[in-house]
């Protein structure tokens, strides 16, 4: 077996995916149509390590839920040190910052990050042990303009990707205040039901977290559980309203949920989640919520904020699932072909340029004859194909042909690049 068979055989790991075109282009364009509002709004860019100190998401994502007792990537290094490929970004963006002292800057500290994270998860659909998340963070104010700014933004990008049928779930978890009441409230509901072991101890920790269960054993027990929502301090439920009438006067509907806590344990107040009937089980696309206090559990001051993250490879799916096909600019808009040696240097010289003016265009490489060459024209998407040949050059034109109708027409050389450019529009 020769090297290029036995390199053949490898494959992308179990649970991860390959980006490659034409899909590619989808992701690219969900991308930038969420981070797209979120700069108009004054978000910076921030990127991260793809690893950190398992620490750090040991005290700031929990040490009670699932992505850091089952599903977390972790290693040792050679120095000994613990390190995690990050399962969320925003115990990572809240680390950045801190170390990089924006908070002692103007308040709040907008950023927007976008990368891949890692989970130890039983792949299906929707759900990869590799995955793309577009994510925003507002870090040093309390203010429940700042949370329904960033729910807002997520909506607006949504809608602007052509999606209809995303629903945006909304509750409160209160505070440090209202919370510890709850949550005794809670257990004590919890003890009596009939819970396997690891699911009691869950119960001890961090009880909210056993509301997020989904075995179908366990939700039917639930019937009847306490809810936050009833619970909630006098503060908590006015912040609560405001959120909600701003919503509201910016035309993004809602569903209140007082079932919804998310899967992390560091948020407080305001918590959501964008939704998609269309993708079964996984139906979840996005949300997150405001985290008053976890600056503090990884060791920084008192810095409430709030946040989200988006799936995009969850996105594209829901885009499917609407048959929603996405306007994307043309990867190649002029395609030149010459016949001959001298009408290729010539022409790579013309394709330079249209490039340089801001023309998407392509060559025939590899020497493929006229017939080969417009056939990866017409492939390409192109407009338009510029033919140079030995006549041609002689007469100091290339042929502009139009390779939707067929037209074709000679343009002096000198002034092929503005003639493509006009039309182009």
């Amino acid at each position: 077996m020769n090297q290029d068979l036995r390199m053949s055989t490898f494959s992308a790991p179990k649970g991860t995916y390959d980006l490659t075109p034409p899909d590619s282009a989808d992701f690219l364009a969900v991308r930038e149509a969420i981070s797209a509002p979120l700069r108009r709004a004054g978000y910076g860019y921030v990127e991260t390590p793809g690893f950190e100190q398992v620490e750090l998401f040991a005290r700031g994502v929990g040490a009670s839920t699932d992505i850091v007792t089952k599903e977390m990537y972790t290693l040792t290094t050679k120095g000994g040190d613990e390190l995690a490929l990050r399962p969320e970004g925003t115990a990572s963006v809240l680390r950045a910052a801190l170390q990089a002292s924006l908070h002692r800057g103007a308040l709040p500290v907008k950023l927007w990050y976008s990368g891949s994270y890692y989970r130890y998860e039983r792949p299906q659909a929707g759900r990869y042990r590799h995955f793309s998340q577009v994510g925003a963070e507002a870090l040093g104010a309390e203010d429940p303009a700042l949370d329904a700014e960033l729910i807002i933004l997520a909506a607006d990008a949504y809608r602007a990707l052509g999606l209809r049928e995303v629903r945006l779930l909304l509750n409160s978890l209160g505070d440090a205040q209202c919370r510890p009441g709850y949550r005794a409230v809670l257990q004590d509901f919890l003890r009596g039901l009939d819970l396997d072991e690891e699911t009691l101890r869950r119960v001890e920790i961090n009880p909210l977290r056993v509301l997020d269960d989904k075995r179908e054993t366990v939700r039917r027990q639930l019937t009847g559980a306490p809810l936050m929502r009833d619970h909630l301090c006098e503060a908590c439920t006015a912040y609560h309203e405001q959120v909600r009438e701003l919503l509201t006067a910016a035309g993004v509907a809602f569903e209140d949920d007082p079932r919804l806590v998310r899967g992390l344990d560091y948020y407080t107040r305001t918590t959501f989640e964008f939704v998609h009937d269309g993708l079964g089980a996984q139906s979840a696309v996005g949300g997150g919520g405001r985290y008053d206090g976890l600056s503090e559990m990884i060791g920084g001051p008192a810095l409430p904020s709030v946040g989200w993250a988006l799936g995009v490879d969850r996105t594209v799916l829901a885009l499917k699932a609407e048959g929603v096909t996405l306007d994307l600019p043309a990867r190649t808009e002029v395609f030149a072909v010459p016949v001959g040696e001298e009408a290729r240097r010539r022409l790579f010289g013309v394709l330079t340029q249209l490039r340089r003016a801001g023309v998407a265009a392509d060559f025939a490489y590899g020497g493929k004859g006229l017939k080969n060459a417009m056939k990866s024209a017409s492939r390409s998407g192109a407009r338009y194909a510029l033919v140079l040949g030995e006549r041609d050059l002689a007469e100091g034109v290339v042929q502009l042909k139009d390779l939707d109708s067929g037209a074709q027409s000679p343009v002096p050389l000198d002034v092929v690049v503005d003639e493509v450019r006009a039309k182009l529009g």
